[in-house]
């Protein structure tokens, strides 16, 4: 049996606004201050990853990071009750995947750190491809949730992954810049859904939605009961016409 979209759906609440919105400043301010404890760092040239390695200065600050803002996209998909139940089974994967990306650093001298290199992808292919699994069809759908929109959006972040991956391989010297970009956009994401669901609320049940262009008309006033048929209305006490 089909349903019309927000016959049923509960709106986002509050926490998952706060969650999607500190996730990326977490995820910004973390890399930020990582990278200025290091002695050596170029953000254009060096991995997120390379902050939160064995080797690296005060490792504890990146890795806090991906836990926490780990944790917010869980929260983030937990909240986000207009989408589809499996987008938001991906992104709390690829948040999961993140988390193991913490509890795998790279080590010094380990050019191809299996466990970390797997669960990146994991993550990566995750908050890349959560949209796919969350757009509704119907009239009342937000725009961060409509079909078009979200394949948009899986296109924009597979082409900054695919960047990132370029990068990888070539080794033009911004491999840091491509990571940035991507990491920032799948950040961003989910605040801008959850931005989309609370500016068009769903309807609520029982509630039919708005007519847009219509007017209601005030019906005719009424000074007295209408005469009967065949006589005429009397006038005012003193009118002999």
């Amino acid at each position: 049996m089909a349903f019309a979209y927000g016959s049923y759906v509960r709106d986002v609440p509050w926490w998952g606004v706060v969650s999607s919105a500190v996730a990326p400043v977490l995820l910004i301010s973390g890399w930020t201050v990582a990278a200025s404890l290091q002695p050596r760092f170029d953000p254009v040239r060096d991995t997120v990853s390379a902050l939160a390695a064995q080797d690296a200065t005060d490792r504890w600050v990146m890795t806090l990071t991906f836990v926490l803002v780990g944790g917010c996209y869980i929260v983030t998909a937990l909240a986000l009750r207009p989408a589809g139940a499996t987008g938001r089974l991906i992104l709390i994967a690829g948040a999961v995947a993140g988390l193991m990306v913490a509890a795998n650093p790279e080590h010094p001298g380990d050019a191809y750190p299996l466990p970390h290199i797997i669960a990146a992808s994991a993550g990566l292919a995750g908050l890349v491809t959560w949209p796919a699994g969350a757009w509704r069809r119907g009239s009342a759908v937000p725009w961060g949730l409509r079909p078009a929109v979200a394949a948009a959006a899986v296109a924009v972040l597979f082409a900054l992954v695919l960047w990132f991956g370029a990068e990888l391989i070539l080794r033009s010297g911004q491999l840091g810049l491509a990571e940035r970009f991507a990491g920032g956009a799948q950040a961003v994401w989910p605040l801008a859904v959850v931005i989309s669901c609370r500016i068009r609320r769903p309807c609520r049940p029982g509630r039919p939605p708005p007519r847009r262009g219509l007017r209601r008309r005030r019906p005719a006033r009424s000074y007295g009961p209408a005469p009967l048929p065949g006589t005429s209305q009397a006038g005012p006490p003193g009118d002999n016409r």
